[in-house]
């Protein structure tokens, strides 16, 4: 028998069962090579026992994807609740859960441009247990959420700073072009803003994206070259933990975020990153590297620990 005729939504054959599951695979009568047709999977029950399957699954496991697949239906785990509600004090406050492999307790940390908290479970955590540790913890999330700094989106009469430099917000309607900085005859720094009102939040952010990544490949380059290392790719991101990071092939990524410092901060974590190329560590050779290439190292590492945590409350609503 053909079991791909089997294949009709809704529909139970006699002597055959239709399952909806995720795994992709089908097998065929007479066979025990499985055959992808999409999302359905039939089996015949004369042949091919569900029971016996779900009890004694080590009698029919395969290798290959095709068992790859098999485990992931069998053993995977139940659908999670990606929030969870605690209420401190009066407030009510929804926690972001993530589950990470790595992780081997529960920890938690403050996204500060979506202004939210986030807890890590370890594989084997239970929301039981992720609810307690965050009530326990909740006067710290509390007084982390409300020390963060005033939103700042991107929109008219906004001051937003562009390489440490305040420009105001001004919208240019009926103005032909995007976004471009101009400085007035009083002296004051403006960013104008063409197009429909609607669009001015995204077009800021694109033009923040663009210069930055400017701004940080040349200066990423210039120091690849004084270093004799390569870089192979620049990402542009919106990280929340770091500035940047790099891996060992050669990619590095950045906070767009970092064209609003002063641009010896922008130089700084530059050379920060391409200095791993060098050394993947943080050892004291590692810093030597740093401080050959940029010596206003220390200047921009303060200027982040006092002004870091601000940065990212432009462009997000309240």
């Amino acid at each position: 028998m053909n079991f791909a005729n089997c294949f009709r939504s809704g529909l139970q054959l006699k002597n055959e069962s239709l399952f909806q599951v995720s795994s992709p695979w089908i097998w065929e009568a007479n066979s025990l090579k499985p055959r992808y047709i999409g999302q359905m999977i039939c089996f015949c029950a004369d042949e091919f026992h569900w029971r016996r399957i779900w009890q004694n699954p080590g009698e029919f496991l395969l290798s290959g994807p095709a068992d790859m697949a098999f485990r992931a239906l069998l053993y995977r785990r139940p659908t999670e609740p990606r929030t969870l509600a605690v209420k401190i004090g009066s407030s009510i406050y929804t926690i972001q859960l993530r589950r990470h492999r790595r992780a081997r307790r529960y920890t938690l940390r403050i996204h500060p441009s979506r202004r939210e908290a986030i807890l890590t479970m370890p594989p084997r955590g239970n929301l039981y247990e992720a609810k307690d540790f965050a009530q326990r913890h909740g006067a710290w999330i509390a007084a982390r959420l409300g020390g963060l700094p005033k939103a700042a989106p991107f929109s008219p009469g906004t001051s937003v700073p562009l390489r440490g430099v305040p420009h105001r917000i001004v919208h240019r309607a009926g103005v032909r072009g995007t976004v471009w900085p101009e400085t007035r005859d009083s002296g004051d720094k403006i960013l104008c803003v063409a197009g429909d009102s609607e669009f001015i939040d995204r077009r800021v952010h694109d033009f923040l994206k663009r210069e930055a990544r400017r701004a940080l490949t040349d200066a990423s380059h210039r120091y690849a070259e004084e270093l004799g290392v390569k870089v192979k790719r620049i990402t542009i991101r919106d990280q929340s933990s770091r500035w940047g990071s790099c891996t060992s092939a050669g990619a590095l990524s950045f906070s767009w975020r970092l064209i609003l410092a002063p641009p010896y901060v922008l130089d700084y974590l530059a050379a920060h990153e391409v200095a791993h190329l060098v050394e993947m560590n943080h050892s004291p050779r590692f810093w030597k590297v740093v401080a050959k290439i940029c010596p206003a190292t220390e200047r921009a590492k303060r200027w982040l620990d006092t002004h870091g945590n601000d940065l990212h409350r432009y462009g997000i609503e309240e």
